[in-house]
């Protein structure tokens, strides 16, 4: 099986988190994409960040009945900071050694992820989809991890990847850039503004529903 998942806060998910996942599925050929809300982000401020289950709750009403999306709510069940390692691990454990699970992340999250934590064994136990602009130079891996880790990983001109020596690979994807953030999402709703087509209907009236991002700055 080749299943991606999508970590990320959603707050609110929005139609650059849909369609990036969208190509990413097809051009990796994935069977499903689970996309998975942080409970705890270890890079972000948690203080202003929406409700744990408000924001599964728009992913999944924003995936409605697409055949290839799920949404998990596991960090929400764990406690503590949510780190990526913590999830893949408990996706290895149902899986067990399977090489088909891709973890999905953007560019420039995949380039600060010497911050992640474990993020050595990380690229080791699981596949990377590096979602990038459409005609964004590839940057050098030795930079991006450190020369001595990147060494371990040689490029494959078949898989178009960088393959690890556990025959994990990391894949830089280009994707259609669809320039939605959901801080601009956010602050539109709090100005009384129009959000039509940058997140789908079912996020927006849920949003008016609950009365979510009225107030302060969010996540």
């Amino acid at each position: 099986m080749r299943w991606g998942l999508f970590g990320g806060c959603f707050d609110p998910i929005h139609y650059g988190h849909l369609r990036s996942a969208e190509e990413v599925r097809e051009k990796l050929g994935l069977e499903k994409v689970v996309f998975i809300p942080t409970r705890v982000p270890p890079h972000k401020d948690p203080a202003g960040l929406s409700a744990f289950p408000h924001r599964y709750e728009m992913v999944r009403r924003a995936i409605g009945n697409h055949p290839f999306f799920e949404v998990s709510d596991e960090e929400g069940k764990r406690d503590g900071v949510s780190y990526t390692v913590d999830t893949v691990d408990s996706w290895r454990r149902q899986w067990g050694e399977e090489k088909g699970l891709f973890f999905i992340t953007g560019q420039d999250a995949f380039d600060a992820i010497r911050t992640w934590k474990e993020w050595e064994r990380l690229i080791r136990i699981c596949n990377f989809a590096v979602m990038t602009r459409p005609g964004s130079l590839r940057g050098d891996l030795a930079c991006v991890l450190t020369p001595e880790v990147a060494a371990y990983f040689q490029y494959s001109e078949k898989d178009d990847c960088y393959r690890g020596p556990a025959g994990y690979g990391i894949y830089f994807v280009s994707v259609t850039f669809l320039d939605i953030k959901a801080r601009s999402i956010r602050k539109m709703i709090r100005q009384g503004r129009s959000v039509t087509f940058l997140t789908p209907d079912p996020v927006i009236r849920y949003i008016k529903e609950n009365k979510l991002y009225m107030e302060g700055e969010g996540a």
